[in-house]
């Protein structure tokens, strides 16, 4: 069974794409939105279904940009505010126009200020169905901790910023194996590289986080991972960085990788053409 992006079994409901460029950002969630109005339901977007054509040229309805608003003065306000999230909020409890699902795209969600925080994350704490929030921001240590707990992070490095050498090959070796779905060569991996230390851990893990960001915008051939699978991968390597922070062992965190790398379910997915 192909593991389609936002079946009831998605990751999560929220996701904080963070990037050193907003325009990188905004190019991985919308990449993400696409595949989520896709008509016909692969783990990318076709780009040949209505949906995805009205999503390539920015006019999917169910497919709703937040941006800071316009001052009297045509400027843009410094912050966004708890107005607009209200406003998000009552339009997410409304059905999808034509889509089956609706994606907020809220662009430099780090400007967002306390209390529109927080009433995002009253609307994250119970989403509603077949909805789907991106949070773009090139901060993320400026939204509260509780919104980025909400949130599956998905952090892009660019192509260009992928790192060469031993970082880069392990990096790509394991999403290699992770697309093999191959639990017993996974194993055989990671057993082979948990001598790493700390900072080499770490830099695989921010490799690997990269790599899925590329995968994820289309920049960069996935290897038939879908979606939720790449999702599923950055969420695990987001988790990892945070134990290498606090000094877990390099072996326990390869141990970590062995058993969850791999879902119940995953499996190396078909490539099709889409005629």
């Amino acid at each position: 069974m192909d593991i389609r992006f936002n079946t009831a079994e998605r990751l999560s409901h929220a996701y904080m794409i963070s990037a050193a460029d907003m325009a990188e950002a905004l190019d991985t969630a919308e990449h993400i939105a696409a595949a989520a109005v896709c008509s016909r339901g692969y783990d990318v977007p076709c780009m040949q279904c209505r949906d995805c054509r009205k999503a390539r040229d920015g006019v999917h309805p169910d497919i709703i940009h937040i941006v800071r608003l316009i001052d009297d003065k045509g400027k843009e306000k410094r912050d966004i505010v708890i107005d607009q999230i209200r406003d998000m909020t009552d339009d997410a409890y409304i059905l999808p126009n034509e889509a089956e699902r609706k994606v907020f795209i809220i662009e430099e969600a780090d400007l967002m200020n306390i209390p529109a925080q927080n009433a995002a994350l009253k609307l994250f704490e119970e989403p509603p169905r077949g909805v789907i929030f991106l949070l773009c921001v090139t901060n993320p240590g400026r939204l509260l901790p509780t919104v980025r707990s909400r949130c599956a992070e998905i952090k892009c490095s660019g192509a260009s910023a992928v790192r060469d050498g031993e970082s880069s090959k392990l990096a790509e070796a394991y999403l290699h194996l992770v697309s093999l779905a191959d639990r017993a060569k996974l194993c055989a991996w990671c057993c082979e590289n948990e001598s790493l230390d700390g900072r080499e851990a770490t830099e695989f893990c921010v490799c690997v986080q990269a790599l899925c960001a590329d995968m994820l915008a289309g920049r960069r051939d996935s290897e038939g991972l879908g979606n939720e699978q790449l999702m599923h991968i950055a969420a695990l390597m987001r988790r990892c960085i945070e134990y290498l922070g606090v000094n877990v062992g390099v072996k326990h965190i390869f141990g970590l990788l062995t058993v969850k790398s791999i879902r119940s379910g995953d499996k190396k997915h078909d490539q099709r053409t889409i005629n």
